[in-house]
């Protein structure tokens, strides 16, 4: 059975998982690493959704403000070994629930266009492609979502 906890940053399963998220990463970015990187300190994270799997630690997901009624979905991860079980669809309607019960109409986010099973798995779970924002404009790599979440 998979249970999906809100925390915080602090956590040390939460810690855990984005070192293996940043290492995956660093494979795929390549060159492009370190500047993406430098977006996804989890310090300022206070909105953080960890899944377990008989009391493992198997994937997260956190958001953080964007503006008055947007979040920014980030920190998204499930190990390789429980993937293709659902899980990641449980951490992100975790979170879409969270961001809703605190007012927020939409969530956005961003990853990357090597990521095909990431982009895959936004559009299946209505996420639409919308215009790079913020430090992603200009970035050809970087694909940005959409979704409304009222």
């Amino acid at each position: 059975m998979i249970e999906v906890i809100r925390t915080n940053s602090n956590t040390k399963d939460f810690i855990n998982l984005v070192k293996e998220l940043d290492a995956y990463l660093k494979t795929t970015d390549g060159d492009e690493h370190e500047f993406y990187n430098q977006f996804n300190g989890i310090d300022v994270l206070k909105h953080v959704v960890v899944a377990y799997s008989d009391s493992i630690p198997v994937g997260c997901g956190a958001f953080k403000t964007f503006n008055g009624s947007k979040v920014e979905i980030k920190r998204m991860y499930t190990s390789p070994e429980y993937r293709g079980n659902g899980i990641a669809s449980k951490i992100l309607d975790a979170l879409e629930h969270w961001a809703k019960e605190l007012g927020y109409a939409a969530c956005i986010l961003e990853t990357g266009k090597r990521q095909q099973e990431a982009v895959a798995f936004y559009k299946k779970k209505n996420y639409k492609i919308i215009s790079n924002y913020g430090q992603y404009i200009g970035m050809d790599n970087s694909l940005c979502f959409e979704k409304e979440i009222v």
